[in-house]
Protein backbone atom coordinates (compact mmCIF):
# COMPACT_ATOMS: atom_id res chain seq x y z
CA UNK A 1 0.00 0.00 0.00
CA UNK A 2 1.27 3.66 -0.76
CA UNK A 3 0.56 6.04 1.41
CA UNK A 4 0.67 9.33 -0.17
CA UNK A 5 0.53 12.45 1.62
CA UNK A 6 0.95 16.72 0.66
CA UNK A 7 3.44 18.56 2.98
CA UNK A 8 4.52 21.67 3.16
CA UNK A 9 8.48 22.88 2.77
CA UNK A 10 8.60 25.32 5.69
CA UNK A 11 11.14 28.23 6.11
CA UNK A 12 14.96 26.71 5.86
CA UNK A 13 13.59 23.54 4.48
CA UNK A 14 12.32 21.91 7.52
CA UNK A 15 9.24 19.46 6.34
CA UNK A 16 7.49 17.88 9.24
CA UNK A 17 6.64 14.41 8.47
CA UNK A 18 3.26 12.97 10.12
CA UNK A 19 3.49 9.93 12.42
CA UNK A 20 1.42 7.63 9.83
CA UNK A 21 3.94 8.36 6.98
CA UNK A 22 7.10 8.05 9.37
CA UNK A 23 4.82 5.04 10.92
CA UNK A 24 5.10 3.42 7.21
CA UNK A 25 8.10 4.49 6.60
CA UNK A 26 9.50 2.61 9.55
CA UNK A 27 10.99 6.61 10.52
CA UNK A 28 11.91 5.87 14.22
CA UNK A 29 11.49 9.43 16.09
CA UNK A 30 14.93 10.86 16.96
CA UNK A 31 16.04 8.42 14.11
CA UNK A 32 18.53 9.19 11.42
CA UNK A 33 16.91 9.13 7.57
CA UNK A 34 19.06 8.73 4.34
CA UNK A 35 17.91 11.75 1.27
CA UNK A 36 18.63 10.78 -2.34
CA UNK A 37 17.81 13.51 -4.70
CA UNK A 38 17.66 12.63 -8.53
CA UNK A 39 15.88 15.60 -11.01
CA UNK A 40 12.42 16.24 -9.20
CA UNK A 41 12.29 13.44 -6.68
CA UNK A 42 13.10 13.15 -3.22
CA UNK A 43 13.29 10.03 -1.57
CA UNK A 44 14.20 9.34 2.49
CA UNK A 45 14.95 5.81 3.80
CA UNK A 46 15.55 5.27 7.61
CA UNK A 47 18.87 4.43 8.14
CA UNK A 48 19.75 1.50 9.26
CA UNK A 49 23.13 0.75 10.14
CA UNK A 50 24.81 -3.24 9.45
CA UNK A 51 26.64 -5.44 11.57
CA UNK A 52 29.32 -7.09 9.92
CA UNK A 53 31.29 -10.07 10.37
CA UNK A 54 34.91 -8.73 11.19
CA UNK A 55 38.19 -11.48 11.82
CA UNK A 56 39.65 -9.68 14.90
CA UNK A 57 43.11 -10.51 13.93
CA UNK A 58 42.97 -8.75 10.82
CA UNK A 59 42.01 -5.66 12.43
CA UNK A 60 44.78 -6.27 15.32
CA UNK A 61 47.19 -6.19 12.17
CA UNK A 62 45.63 -3.77 10.65
CA UNK A 63 45.87 -1.64 13.65
CA UNK A 64 49.13 -3.03 14.41
CA UNK A 65 50.77 -1.83 11.04
CA UNK A 66 48.86 1.40 10.98
CA UNK A 67 50.92 2.01 14.32
CA UNK A 68 54.20 0.97 13.38
CA UNK A 69 53.78 3.68 9.60
CA UNK A 70 52.89 6.25 12.26
CA UNK A 71 56.23 5.54 14.23
CA UNK A 72 58.18 5.52 11.45
CA UNK A 73 56.76 9.12 9.91
CA UNK A 74 57.20 10.86 13.62
CA UNK A 75 60.43 9.44 13.45
CA UNK A 76 61.43 10.32 10.55
CA UNK A 77 60.34 14.13 11.39
CA UNK A 78 61.76 14.34 14.17
CA UNK A 79 64.91 13.21 12.64
CA UNK A 80 64.23 15.87 9.67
Amino acid sequence: MVLRVVLRVRRKGVVILPKALRAAAGIEEDGEVVAEASPGVVVLRPLRLREVDVDPEAVERVLREEGEAEARKLHDLLRG
